[in-house]
């Protein structure tokens, strides 16, 4: 017997983002988006119940600002309080690790999903994913935007409105589009 398309997926193989156990996965975490994103008013204590209800990991004092945009929320870990601001865009069709007292601006999305190269093997409709990572006490700005299979190591900086499109090392500042190791000063 084969894989299922959702076992594929979290492998990082080709799959078909159409399958019904996928859509109703992604049903399920719209429904989880509804309310988390209608709890903007709500304590902070609040968010971080329903973090814990969809994502992989929340850890003690994360705090994920609504509105927020996912695909599925449990291929998303957090580690402990780390700051995500509004307007965030999570596409976890591969998981997204967050180290602890990272610091994230508003509006970055962060993609693992990823698509053939090949213009005849992207028409069939199949897609992957490449997790990406990012490790402890970084500081991403604002409308950054990082891309599938992406490193960024502890202690990193990515500048705000950078495209990040290579690993980061830790301790490194980068900015730009695509994004360049700033020069220490």
């Amino acid at each position: 017997m084969g894989l299922s398309e959702k076992q594929k997926m979290l492998a990082g193989r080709p799959y078909h983002p159409g399958d019904p156990e996928l859509r109703a996965e992604q049903a399920a975490a719209a429904a989880w988006l509804a309310r988390y994103n209608a709890a903007l008013a709500e304590p902070v204590e609040a968010w971080q119940a329903l973090l814990a209800e969809r994502f992989g990991q929340a850890g003690q004092g994360a705090i994920l600002r609504p509105p927020f945009h996912c695909d599925y929320g449990w291929n998303i870990r957090l580690g402990a309080r780390v700051f995500v601001n509004f307007g965030c865009v999570f596409l976890d069709v591969a998981r997204i690790a967050i180290g602890d007292d990272t610091r994230i601006g508003p509006g970055v999305h962060i993609y693992t999903a990823d698509h053939p190269r090949d213009p005849a093997r992207r028409r069939t409709g199949v897609e992957s994913g490449r997790p990406v990572t990012i490790g402890s006490n970084v500081w991403i700005g604002g409308g950054a935007i990082i891309l599938p299979g992406i490193t960024i190591g502890d202690d990193a900086i990515v500048g705000a409105g950078s495209v990040v499109t290579h690993d980061v090392a830790a301790g490194t500042s980068v900015a730009g589009n695509p994004a360049q190791e700033l020069a220490a000063g």
